[in-house]
């Protein structure tokens, strides 16, 4: 049989269905979406035993577009699990979907989406089944359906960036691997691929990982298909830990196709179990922004289970540990009917909450210690320290952001998080720091960086840091004004150089102080704590998300 005609399957639903009153409800299947309707209001038909546990619902009354229609019905008690008409309605996008449990079914929060749809009871009560067959997609008026307005430019309601991590390992075999191929395809194809829309890529996890086709390679289902089509089994151990650590690192540069601000998924086909760890490349594609699906296959048996490295591989390597990022299949027969909720998954941006990283998502202030002792020729070092740890970082309007407040006895904010939202402007602005020369008031300085710098961005969705660099004795209290930076969520990293007493930048530092707390005698020394920095903060970010 073609692809197309088996990718067809995927939409085909009962038809449309007469009430005795003589007005027709447009048989959906449990996973139609609001935003497959295309009537502002449509009576639909919704089928029996749908799987509660399966359904995606976004909000209470007001649901989002995204939400399963039978499933939003059930929720909202129009229906029961036996099915039954609906009225839907269409309505206007909105803010703060909130998650309650009703009628068997756990809705889920939502933070905004751009349209809406409510349910409610027909005055249908007796109805016949008639006409064919129909898609989900649009109601069946006879004719051929027209194609999409503008099927160069995608499914714009699902903008992401998709690695398909298939397995080619001898675990799956020829024969399942060309199964594999065509659920792949099928998926691709309900996506949406375009322009505006999904782009995606294959890597073939194996002995060694192939990058079979990037992101930048192909953008319309056709071509996708083709080269889907065309992938070589390439056999080997299932080595899924190096091949999904290979892609985070390596697949979604610039220069390959991926696009700023849109969010990195690898979906990764695992056909029983891993040859090899796959925990470190859970955490390697968190830092990196990836949002990482398992679909898992033929679990491991009961008697196969003692030759698995980690039965808990599929958690450990997941975005997030609560659901959504696993998916399971029993077997690669039958397979059409778990493509669409794989697609609602992916398309379901609100929820990919690895695309937030360290390196994206966070406010550094810098506050620098300009006191007599330090020196102009030292105070250089300590703004070549500021500049390199900056430089790790995505500086821009909706991504990380860094401030600067110089101290003596009085305090200059240098720039502060608004004031440049480009890597290159807060470089330049750095450069220019101008040394002020004085005592040395750390305690004040540090409230009135948690009261001015920090004060305008406490609201707002980035985790913030503080990085205090001093080279003495401060002549006044620290510890009250640190306490109260970290009460504000502020985490403090206390930086001393020479004469700096290790208890002050204990005192200073947030827990646990010793990760905390750096120390060298030299200015020199600054350099080689740099990294140390960095991780520092990511390590804090990605704790904070657990």
């Amino acid at each position: 049989m073609p692809l197309a005609a088996l990718l067809l399957g995927a939409f085909l639903l009962c038809g449309p269905v007469r009430g005795s009153d003589g007005s027709v409800s447009t048989a959906i299947t449990c996973f139609t979406r609001g935003l497959d309707l295309r009537k502002e209001t449509e009576e639909v038909l919704c089928p029996a035993n749908c799987p509660l546990w399966q359904f995606y619902v976004f909000g209470d009354g007001v649901y989002a577009s995204l939400s399963s229609v039978c499933g939003a019905a059930i929720h909202r008690g129009v229906i029961t699990n036996a099915g039954g008409p609906v009225k839907v309605q269409t309505l206007p996008g909105q803010e703060n979907y909130p998650a309650v449990n009703a009628n068997g079914i756990q809705s889920q929060v939502l933070t905004r989406w751009a349209s809406s749809f409510s349910v409610t009871p027909t005055k249908n009560v007796a109805l016949e089944a008639v006409g064919r067959s129909v898609s989900t997609a649009r109601p069946s008026t006879g004719k051929r359906p027209k194609k999409p307005l503008d099927k160069k430019a995608g499914n714009k309601d699902c903008k992401a960036d998709i690695a398909f991590l298939v397995d080619g390992s001898y675990n799956i075999g020829q024969r399942r691997f060309n199964l594999q191929k065509n659920f792949v395809g099928k998926v691709a194809v309900m996506l949406g691929i375009g322009t505006e829309g999904p782009h995606i890529g294959v890597v073939q996890a194996s002995e060694h990982p192939k990058i079979e086709f990037y992101l930048k390679n192909f953008t319309s289902a056709k071509e996708v298909l083709f080269a889907i089509k065309e992938l070589g089994f390439r056999g080997g151990n299932s080595n899924t830990g190096k091949a999904l650590k290979h892609t985070a690192q390596k697949f979604f540069s610039l220069e390959n196709g991926a696009r700023k601000g849109i969010p990195k998924i690898i979906v990764v086909f695992l056909d029983g179990w891993p040859s090899d760890d796959i925990e470190e490349a859970g955490i390697v594609a968190r830092e990196f922004g990836v949002n990482v699906f398992i679909v898992s296959v033929a679990k491991p048996t009961t008697e196969e289970l003692g030759m698995v490295q980690d039965i808990a591989f599929v958690d450990k390597a997941v975005c997030r540990n609560n659901g959504f990022f696993s998916y399971n299949m029993p077997s690669w027969f039958g397979t059409t009917k778990y493509v669409k909720p794989l697609v609602q998954k992916l398309c379901s941006h609100e929820q990919m909450l690895c695309s937030k990283t360290c390196y994206n998502s966070v406010n550094i202030a810098f506050l620098v210690d300009g006191s007599s002792s330090v020196g102009d020729s030292n105070f250089r070092l300590v703004l070549e320290f500021i500049s390199n740890v900056a430089k790790a970082f995505e500086i821009s309007d909706i991504g990380s952001k860094i401030a600067t407040v110089q101290f003596t006895y009085d305090q200059r904010t240098e720039f502060g998080f608004t004031d440049y939202t480009t890597k290159e402007k807060v470089l330049s602005a750095i450069r220019n720091i101008r040394y002020m020369s004085g005592g040395t008031a750390t305690g004040d300085a540090i409230s009135f960086t948690t009261r001015n710098v920090f004060g305008p961005v406490k609201d707002g969705p980035n985790k913030n840091f503080l990085v205090i660099l001093t080279d003495g004795q401060s002549y006044d209290d620290v510890r009250g004004p640190a306490a109260a930076a970290q009460k504000a969520g502020i985490t403090v990293f206390s930086v001393g150089v020479a004469w700096a007493p290790l208890d002050d930048l204990k005192d200073m530092a947030s827990e646990p102080r010793d990760s905390h707390t750096f120390f060298t005698r030299e200015f020199t020394g600054l350099e080689q704590m740099i990294p140390d920095i960095i991780r520092g903060i990511c390590k804090d970010f990605l704790d904070s998300k657990q």
